[in-house]
């Protein structure tokens, strides 16, 4: 597994491992110097003067996203500022057959913007334009470099917010929210990025600017909008995107309640959901998650919890009221032992700086971990996590979970020392091992972070050769030369040529041996 079914964030360098997909646009090793230097020649021409990088040192800063364990330099990386600018490139990439890769600010867990050796990364900071907030259409307008907490801090003054909050929403883009479909705390009562993208402006692999979707919902038509939101950036670029806003509500209430065990905790996630109260968020953290908190952050959890809920409720006050009876109540009758009602802004703050820092918090316990996603039924939480324990034990592997319990997302965060050999396989294999539970228990390989290249081995685990088949010429619909982000998602190389189905001579890469058939 090494490193390719689990996300390593890592205290200090590591090295780096360069998947084989990074090495052509086909995972064949090929040289197309002349259309690199014709790409680089038209980004020259159309982007500002420090606008191309192909300094090899300045290159390093964009070898990987957040997944460190993957680094791969790109050949050239692209800054535009506009829409026109980014397509223009776009169109040269297509002309030469040179692969391109879009990133944002570089936050994904899946190496989903993971550069190609052969090919441009094309980055949207620049492109960082909040052009509308329509409070009376509920809508904003925003460039794909837009960071997402930035939407809600303009709404606010107009009464309004932008939902979707990843934990690194002080730093991660719109284009890649959209781009991984991305969720975040409050996802359960209001859904992933797709339930608050209307339209977008996209720039196909071929270079060409089109709108998907537009200020109306449910456009006609088929949902292409639907289709490329969390296509990982293998169907184009999304450029300029229209959000939709929500109403701050009248009355926020953030509990934290301290157990014994997780048992308990997702006994008590259970009967709130069922009771049919929809807070806003319900998040949980273990025994080890809270321990790492506490030293990164000083967060004052409860002591002596087994696993601690953040419980967000929000709405009409009369509701709020109302929900929180219910909520305190089924809390203590599965065993809180202490519960804790953020009294100002201040306190709610603190609560959310725990969970929400828990990631690197871990940094604090562990030299190397591994930030794993996985999501399963709300109803197999308790069966999960005693079998995610049983796995720590059995390996000696330590294992901390934080997940938004409310939906059953997991993010189980897998440490090692990677001085000592051997520690990072086994932490490799625990990491693989939770997402056979997820598989098995009617989960899937990841809730919001992506596929990526890192967990697009595990492909097969859920889907059917028909399935991939499926997939793939939808992909090849949009980008018959697979050139957009290639060797992302699936997880062998394919060639959009093929026909899908039993093949009745192998491939010739496979003869090779430089791909598989599946």
């Amino acid at each position: 597994m090494s490193g390719t079914h689990g996300t390593e964030t890592t205290a200090g360098p590591v090295e780096g491992h360069v998947p084989p997909e990074a090495t052509s646009a086909t995972g064949e090793a090929g040289d197309n110097s002349a259309g690199m230097a014709a790409v680089t020649r038209v980004a020259r021409a159309t982007l500002s003067p420090n606008g191309v990088i192909d300094d090899p040192t300045e290159l390093r800063t964009y070898e990987c996203d957040g997944l460190a364990h993957y680094r791969v330099t790109p050949a050239l990386v692209a800054l535009p500022e506009t829409t026109e600018q980014l397509a223009a490139v776009v169109r040269a990439c297509s002309e030469h057959r040179v692969p391109f890769v879009a990133r944002g600010s570089g936050t994904g867990l899946s190496g989903g913007a993971l550069p190609r050796a052969d090919g441009v990364l094309i980055v949207t900071s620049r492109m960082r334009t909040i052009r509308e907030i329509r409070r009376e259409d509920q809508r904003a307008v925003v460039d794909p470099g837009v960071i997402n907490l930035d939407v809600t801090r303009a709404a606010t003054p107009e009464g309004y917010y932008y939902a979707p909050d990843p934990s690194s929403q002080q730093i991660c883009s719109i284009g890649g929210n959209l781009a991984e479909n991305s969720g975040g705390a409050h996802c359960l009562k209001y859904g992933f990025t797709s339930n608050h993208v209307l339209g977008a402006e996209l720039v196909t692999p071929q270079g060409d600017i089109v709108q998907l979707g537009g200020l109306a919902p449910d456009a006609p038509g088929y949902d292409l909008l639907g289709t490329v939101v969390g296509s990982e950036g293998t169907l184009g670029i999304a450029t300029t995107t229209t959000v939709r806003l929500v109403r701050l509500p009248e009355e926020v209430r953030t509990l934290l309640a301290g157990f014994r065990s997780t048992d308990e905790a997702g006994a008590a996630t259970s009967a709130i959901i069922s009771a049919g109260v929809l807070p806003a968020a319900i998040e949980m953290m273990d025994a080890l998650a809270i321990e790492a908190a506490e030293a990164a952050v000083h967060c004052n959890y409860p002591a002596g919890a087994g696993a601690v809920l953040v419980i967000e409720l929000d709405g009409a006050s009369a509701e709020v009221e109302h929900e929180y009876a219910q909520v305190e109540r089924f809390c203590t009758e599965n065993g809180a032992f202490e519960l804790r009602l953020a009294t100002d802004p201040a306190e709610r703050a603190l609560i959310w700086k725990g969970r929400k820092s828990a990631f690197a918090a871990v940094g604090r316990i562990s030299p190397d971990y591994i930030v794993q996603d996985g999501v399963i039924p709300r109803t197999a939480l308790p069966e999960v996590l005693r079998a995610i324990a049983a796995l720590s034990s059995s390996s000696g592997v330590r294992v901390a979970n934080v997940f938004h319990a409310g939906d059953g997302n997991l993010h189980p965060l897998v440490l090692f020392d990677d001085a000592r050999p051997g520690a990072g396989r086994a932490a490799e294999e625990v990491s693989g091992a939770i997402l056979d539970l997820c598989i098995s228990h009617g989960g899937a390989i990841t809730g919001e972070h992506g596929v990526g290249v890192d967990k697009a081995a595990y492909m097969p685990k859920m889907f059917t050769d028909d399935d991939l088949d499926t997939m793939q010429m939808v992909r090849c619909a949009f980008d018959p030369d697979n050139i957009s982000n290639p060797g992302k998602v699936f997880p062998t190389p394919r060639l959009c040529g093929e026909v899908p189905g039993k093949r009745k001579h192998a491939h010739p890469l496979v003869e090779a041996g430089l791909a598989d058939a599946f």
